[in-house]
């Protein structure tokens, strides 16, 4: 059968309603998961599908759309086009090895050993710098409300709340996940109406229009098109920060009760709803907002007690003559910054745990709780997190400056390799003389959407490098800034490959069977044993 009428079985085959069950009589099912169960415990796949639609989406619409919208304008073509590739590779490997170290162990399966180590490390490093920043976010938010209170306050409440919650399992993670991005969506929305309303001059006194449409140049700054096509892509690192947090869903599908229905559900309607909600928000800010406003780039760059005030939301709701709009702001803020930050406990500890099953990492932490918990993961990324936000207060914000670098280049490497590793996923799918019909859901453009991805980030890569070079002051420190987080990288990987002497796997040799789930065919529409949803659930379900 040629592999074109493959893809035509597959596309109608993906259609079908699928369930999620181990098969008793698989021996790489049972034997491989019922060996980490007795050694390490037990993970509870509690995630329901609603639950990865929302985390899907929560970890998209990040403070970023609401701070920085005007600033990320240029940014939303390239990067946008990458987020969306990278979530349908790693979709497809996902949903057909739904495991907890998603891409990670991808790495090490597919490519070689030394990759899966220096995914992992860098990833779960990642993370653990994000709680830091979403914790120092916090503490200015609540600087809003109470100027004087002291950083380390709400920073200690914040670190004790998100280990709580993560104490709880991953139910009760992915519960508060759902309504925390619920208010995400219906800000987005609400948002998107006010905007129409002033624009037209329902409110606000004032007809708008398309008028600021038409003000003299154009509003990317640069003198030629090359120095616009740079600007374009050195300003998706700054993005890039607002659309992190995508590829958590590969993550998740391994504590996902029914992971090959709920992912490739999860991928195909949350690109769309995000692409919307961004596209829609933009076009809304350009209308009633003129570009030529200070407040747009200003909201870049400020820190986040000073952005709520001058974000184009905020601006948006004051035209609109709604009073407190600048604190209903910095309350979403909040919960923005909660979700991320519980966000970043969960990949972090689910990251660990997965590479101390794997050798990788200290035996301990692969080993869970009753409820499903990585106790000692938890505890180390508590502790790490706990020492970085100590040397962050008392360095002044240098050691936390420097950490950014690090990971800033280290998580569009991690975009790069998730590419690279499709591509090896299907080699060796091919190579093995496995039927595409096997995989639950299929990735779009295969396999030019990952070429497409490796381009767009060696080109932002390059660009980020060459604008740092070619500045004027030229210092070393910006250079050293772009690429510090490179050699770490590479270096981790090269570290390992060197001390345990590992080769890349032959394609005849990747293990596509050990973990993967049996998949059965029903006409069940409901899925997850979910009872028949009431109206308001119908209600919420569309607006989310």
């Amino acid at each position: 059968m040629s592999e074109a009428v493959e893809h035509r079985h597959d596309f109608s085959a993906e259609k079908q309603e699928l369930e999620y069950e181990y098969n008793p009589n698989n021996y790489s099912d049972t034997v491989h998961q019922l060996n980490d169960d007795q050694e390490f415990g037990a993970v509870k796949r509690d995630l329901k599908s609603r639950h990865l639609q929302m985390i899907a989406i929560g970890g998209t619409i990040g403070t970023g759309i609401f701070l920085s919208s005007g600033g990320s304008v240029a940014a939303a073509g390239p990067l946008g086009t990458m987020v969306f590739f990278i979530v349908t590779s790693l979709g497809e490997m996902s949903a057909y090895l739904p495991l907890p170290g998603a891409f990670t162990t991808f790495g090490a399966r597919f490519v070689d050993p030394a990759l899966g180590f220096g995914l992992g490390a860098g990833y779960a490093f990642q993370w653990i710098i994000t709680v830091i920043i979403e914790v120092t976010a916090a503490g200015m938010i609540l600087q809003y409300w109470w100027p004087h209170l002291k950083m380390w306050i709400p920073a200690l409440i914040f670190i004790v709340l998100l280990v709580g919650i993560t104490l709880l399992g991953v139910k009760a993670f992915g519960e508060l996940e759902y309504w925390l991005s619920m208010i995400k969506v219906l800000t987005c929305i609400v948002f998107i109406i006010i905007g129409i309303l002033v624009d037209t001059g329902a409110v606000g006194g004032r007809f708008i229009g398309g008028e600021n449409w038409h003000i003299d140049q154009a509003p990317i700054v640069g003198k030629d098109a090359r120095e616009r096509t740079i600007n374009i892509f050195t300003t998706c690192v700054w993005a890039f920060f607002s659309f992190g947090g995508t590829e958590l869903i590969g993550i998740t599908a391994g504590e996902s009760s029914n992971p090959a229905k709920a992912v490739p559900k999860a991928i195909r309607q949350t690109f769309w709803r995000i692409l919307l909600f961004y596209i829609l928000s933009i076009t809304v800010i350009g209308l009633c907002i003129p570009w030529t406003d200070p407040n747009l780039l200003n909201s870049v760059y400020a820190s986040v007690n000073e952005a709520a005030t001058i974000a184009p939301f905020t601006i948006i709701f004051k035209m609109a003559n709604l009073p407190g709009a600048d604190h209903a702001i910095n309350a979403v803020l909040l919960t923005a910054v909660l979700s991320a930050g519980q966000s970043s406990f969960y990949a972090s500890t689910r990251t660990l745990m997965a590479m101390g099953r794997e050798g990788k990492m200290p035996a301990i932490f692969g080993r869970v709780n009753s409820r499903g918990v990585p106790l000692y993961s938890l505890a180390f990324v508590t502790c790490i997190a706990s020492v970085a936000f100590v040397a962050d207060v008392v360095g002044t914000g240098v050691v936390f400056e420097w950490l950014v670098n690090l990971t800033g280049m280290s998580a569009l490497l991690t975009w790069m390799s998730i590419s690279v590793i499709h591509l090896r996923f299907r080699a060796a799918f091919k190579a093995q003389g496995r039927s595409l019909s096997e995989l639950p859901y299929i990735a779009p453009l295969f396999p030019y959407s990952c070429y497409i991805s490796i381009v767009l980030a060696l080109m932002i890569v390059v660009l980020q490098g060459y604008q740092a070079v070619t500045a004027d002051p030229f210092e070393v420190k910006g250079v050293v800034a772009v690429f510090v987080g490179a050699p770490v990288f590479f270096g981790t990987i090269l570290g390992w490959k060197l001390y345990h002497k590992t080769k890349i796997v032959p394609l005849l040799e990747v293990d596509l069977d050990s973990g993967r789930p049996n998949i059965i065919r029903s006409t069940s529409k409901l899925g997850d044993d979910e009872p028949k949803p009431s109206i308001w659930k119908r209600i919420m379900h569309f607006v989310a």
